[in-house]
């Protein structure tokens, strides 16, 4: 029998509330069927209608940012504006990068990402507003302002967390002429048209996934205590920076190097990899990059960077294993039946890509995702402020409440 708690079953609450429909989210909706819709456009459609840089092979990430703010496809025009207007917000204050280059070189690159973010707080146009008595229909505006000027100055904050752990701790200055995804490959140091193409196809397939997801639903919860974008941002990259969400990217690309380790070799047959993958599952281990808490199909993130890879980088023999992996690994979890999504996330294809274009620090990975998924959540929240979307509260119970309740139901 299925009881249920008002909105839920006991199940849905003791299962991370999965499913639960209790979340108002404008800028994107994941069906379970067929992958993400941005403002209704699938990323298939989104690759093909969103304008692109001239010589690039990819949507601009601008172009995207003008869609989930408006809900309409920009021109070419509106999308190069949006770039313009991303470049003249770009400059970060001086004690950002004065304070991100006295942090110890052992923290992740994720906390100091993060830590960058908050040091951007000083600059809340929103928090000084609110302090001055705006009106509540007017919270969007200034949270939008807050909202563009941390999207424009965040590759600028991740770039210089690379460069700082990984590199000569000098970054490159934003060029204004540039779309965001070539700064933001020339500031981490990479001056090459395949690797800036990456970066638009990264910085789109990641920026949104609808508003249940931690990282989306953190920054929509932060964010409906009324505070700004900065500090709503970061509880949302705190989630981001959970095993189980975001640092799964970097965990696949770790596992895809074990294998190669432990069989002493790249050239790895189906055979080999179905054997190394039935022994990880029985030691009680998960294969990381495989399943979705909503998706029953590949995740179309998946596909287009199988298709990027299949372009630039068909021989490469990473890209060959993940290849193989796709062939073996479904079919092993769904033995059994009990295993209701087998296929590959977008985090099964993203580190090989980084790491074939030279970018081998596997634990920065996450912070590539975390300027991406700023596109999407703050969008969303620029948009729960103009909706006046209320504070976030829902109800708690105590499992001996649901053992009183199911004992009430049997009566």
């Amino acid at each position: 029998m299925t009881l249920f708690l008002g909105t839920c079953t006991i199940s849905q609450a003791y299962g991370g509330m999965r499913s639960v429909k209790s979340m108002i989210y404008e800028t994107s909706v994941l069906d379970a069927a067929e992958g993400i819709r941005f403002r209704g456009y699938t990323i298939e459609e989104c690759q093909k209608m969103l304008p692109t840089i001239a010589g690039g092979t990819e949507p601009l990430p601008e172009s995207l940012l003008w869609l989930l703010l408006t809900g309409e496809i920009p021109t070419q025009e509106e999308a190069e504006s949006v770039v313009a207007n991303l470049n003249a917000r770009a400059e970060l204050p001086s004690h950002v990068e004065a304070t991100l280059t006295t942090l110890p070189k052992n923290m992740h690159p994720m906390t100091m990402f993060n830590i960058g973010v908050n040091l951007l707080q000083t600059e809340s146009i929103y928090a000084e507003e609110y302090r001055k008595g705006i009106h509540k229909t007017k919270y969007w505006d200034p949270v939008y302002e807050d909202s563009m000027n941390l999207i424009a100055r965040l590759p600028r904050v991740a770039a210089i967390v690379y460069r700082y752990l990984y590199r000569d701790g000098k970054t490159a200055d934003n060029n204004p002429a540039a779309d965001m995804s070539k700064n933001f490959a020339n500031m981490l140091g990479y001056d090459n048209k395949e690797f800036e193409d990456l970066m638009r196809l990264y910085l789109v397939i990641h920026s949104d996934h609808e508003g249940g997801n931690a990282s989306a639903h953190t920054t929509h919860l932060v964010g409906s205590t009324l505070a700004d974008s900065y500090q709503s941002f970061a509880g949302g990259m705190q989630a981001l920076a959970g095993p189980l969400h975001g640092l799964a990217n970097q965990e696949v690309l770790r596992w895809l190097f074990t294998v190669t380790e432990k069989l002493g070799t790249t050239d790895i047959s189906k055979e080999q990899l179905e054997k190394y993958v039935r022994d990880t599952l029985a030691s009680g281990q998960v294969i990381p990059g495989y399943g979705h808490a909503v998706l029953r199909k590949t995740d179309p993130r998946y596909t287009c960077q199988a298709r990027f890879a299949s372009k630039f980088l068909p021989n490469d023999p990473m890209n060959k294993l993940v290849k193989t992996a796709y062939e073996v690994i479904p079919r092993v979890l769904t033995e059994g039946g009990k295993v209701a999504n087998p296929w590959p996330n977008v985090d099964a294809h993203s580190g090989v890509l980084l790491n074939y274009y030279g970018m081998k620090e596997y634990d920065y990975y996450t912070v590539l995702f975390g300027v991406s998924r700023a596109i999407g959540v703050l969008s969303a929240l620029v948009w729960d402020r103009a909706l006046g979307l209320p504070l976030e509260r829902p109800k708690s119970l105590s499992t001996q409440k649901i053992k009183e309740f199911i004992a009430s139901q049997q009566k």
